[in-house]
């Protein structure tokens, strides 16, 4: 008899959770409180308790070729960076595909998932949901969590001396929709994160005047990289991310580079964004518009706030900005379980002790997992994939956890990591790199691809997994859930990064032609100016 999973949540964690539990055998049922799936990437106009909540604009930050789940690549006509609609078009695809919609209950509120009294013995959960004011109970055999971690907003306002008397509207980035209704207001956003920077440069255009608060700067990118790729595609490589392993034990060296890779855009001291900490390996910002919205002056970068007035706001640096008609504040999330009770995993500054950021150590069966509660420094979508994959492993028994105490062991010295890595901020307590945590995942499923084995065997792929960009298709070339077109989705990758721009066919060859012929004018005109200038000594 398969195995019963309770899954919450049918957000990306969710529905990836479904597929794997189908692909394992196992059978799930996914518990969704709202009418739909897609999670974060479903855009309402209201805004509702106890779900995540995105601007309308919202555009991915992470490429379609590196955010496609693993055996199921994005239409080729897709665009590379998806706006959030097209996102949930993918995803309401992909669970047609895999039929996944029937293992989902709507509308459907987890209250409370407490141990079975046999716990010890079973492993099992006893699950208590409320749908259309009926509860109910059910027993399973393991539960997933993919309830998400940008639900409850995180408003300091005790940060803020002053804020009882601000006569002027202010609200969390959160309840943030449109720029219609900003029209020639002088807003305050506060924050410098992702949705910070995205909102400051939406209001730039409709408001008087745009400031933006940051207490500790960020290094900012484009979404184009080098020759107008991806950005994701240039930076995430195995090569790469080797290079930074290395530079890691040399933390000047370190530092120096990432300055300098950091500053090749625009240099962020002339802007007033450079990082505080630069040597940290903060999440940086996504955004194309910001650097230029700040050179034409709609948007100026301020310093800490340290006290407001009712129509003022005084920042750290001694300036002063009057007349503020609207303050955002951008301050990120805070996250909680309020399913489970505390002795079974515990949020503590909201931090929280996973094993691999998964699975609570001190249960005497592993059969609770943690899925999407990580923030790593690429694509989300790849790395829930991949954990759900090996939590249904787990749940199954073809893969077992170590000990508790070798478990608390790593969660710890993975913290010390990730704090000389990422720093103590609050944003950054689910911080984790990239690339060395999808081998990690891989690796506990036999699923890391063999590069020297490869290099004998198949030399081009080889060099395309290790100098190319590492994304999803690279975990299913081998081991458990192998997919045959693994290796062609690698080769052919290009092609549906390039298909979206080429909507205009271009003569190219006698474009070549003409600029061959302007190069070698252009030597002779130098040759000839070189020996006409000779003949002047």
């Amino acid at each position: 008899m398969a195995k019963k999973v309770a899954v919450i949540g049918a957000g990306v964690s969710g529905l990836v959770s479904l597929k794997c539990c189908v692909d394992e055998g196992l059978e799930p049922t996914c518990f969704e409180r709202t009418e739909d799936i897609g999670g974060l990437w479903r855009f309402k106009e209201n805004v509702e308790d106890g779900r995540a909540s995105i601007y309308q604009s919202v555009i991915s930050n992470t490429s379609k070729e590196m955010s496609c789940f693993s055996d199921f690549p994005m239409p080729e006509d897709f665009p590379n960076f998806l706006h959030n609609s097209k996102l949930l078009e993918y995803f309401r695809i992909f669970a047609r595909k895999f039929d996944l919609l029937k293992y989902i209950q709507f509308q459907t509120t987890v209250l409370s998932v407490r141990k079975h009294p046999d716990f010890s013995s079973s492993g099992q959960w006893e699950v208590v949901t409320e749908s259309n004011g009926k509860k109910q109970s059910a027993v399973f055999d393991a539960v997933m969590v993919c309830s998400g971690h940008h639900i409850l907003p995180h408003i300091p306002l005790d940060s803020f001396p002053g804020i009882e008397k601000f006569k002027g509207q202010y609200f969390h980035s959160r309840q943030y929709k449109h720029p219609e209704g900003f029209e020639g207001k002088r807003i305050l956003v506060i924050g410098l994160g992702n949705s910070a920077s995205d909102i400051a440069v939406e209001l730039s255009k409709k408001a008087a005047q745009v400031f933006i608060s940051t207490r500790h700067g960020s290094w900012v990118m484009s979404r184009i990289s080098e020759d107008g790729y991806p950005w994701d595609m240039v930076l995430h490589t195995r090569f790469i991310s080797m290079l930074r392993n290395v530079l890691s034990r040399f933390k000047i060296i370190r530092k120096w580079m990432m300055e300098q890779q950091m500053n090749r855009w625009f240099n962020h001291a002339n802007y007033g964004l450079q990082p505080q900490n630069k040597h940290l390996m903060k999440e940086p910002v996504i955004n194309d518009d910001l650097p230029s919205r700040i050179l034409y002056g709609a948007i100026k970068v301020k310093s800490r706030v340290i006290e407001l007035t009712e129509t003022s706001a005084i920042f750290e640096d001694g300036t002063v900005e009057e007349d503020i008609d609207v303050i955002v504040f951008a301050t990120g999330y805070t996250f909680s379980f309020p399913f489970l009770e505390e002795s079974l995993v515990k949020v503590k500054d909201n931090t929280v002790s996973l094993y691999k950021y998964m699975f609570p150590p001190h249960l005497e069966k592993s059969t609770l997992a943690c899925i999407g509660f990580i923030q790593p420094l690429g694509s989300i979508f790849p790395t829930v994939e991949l954990q759900a994959r090996w939590a249904t492993r787990v749940f199954k028994g073809l893969c077992t956890l170590p000990s508790e105490k070798t478990m608390m062991a790593d969660t710890i010295k993975r913290n010390e990591k990730r704090i000389d890595l990422f720093g103590k901020s609050q944003s950054q307590t689910l911080q984790t790199d990239y690339i060395d945590y999808l081998d990690e995942l891989a690796s506990e499923i036999g699923a890391k691809p063999d590069l020297l084995s490869l290099l004998l065997k198949d030399p081009k792929l080889a060099m395309k997994l290790y100098f190319g960009p590492c994304n999803s298709y690279q975990y299913r070339l081998t081991g458990p859930g192998q997919w045959k077109g693994a290796r062609s989705a690698i080769i052919t990758q290009k092609k549906r990064i390039l298909k979206p721009l080429k909507t205009q066919a271009l003569t190219t060859s006698s474009n070549f032609l003409v600029s061959f012929l302007l190069k070698i004018l252009g030597l002779l005109a130098i040759s000839m100016a070189f020996f006409f200038q000779l003949q002047w000594f």
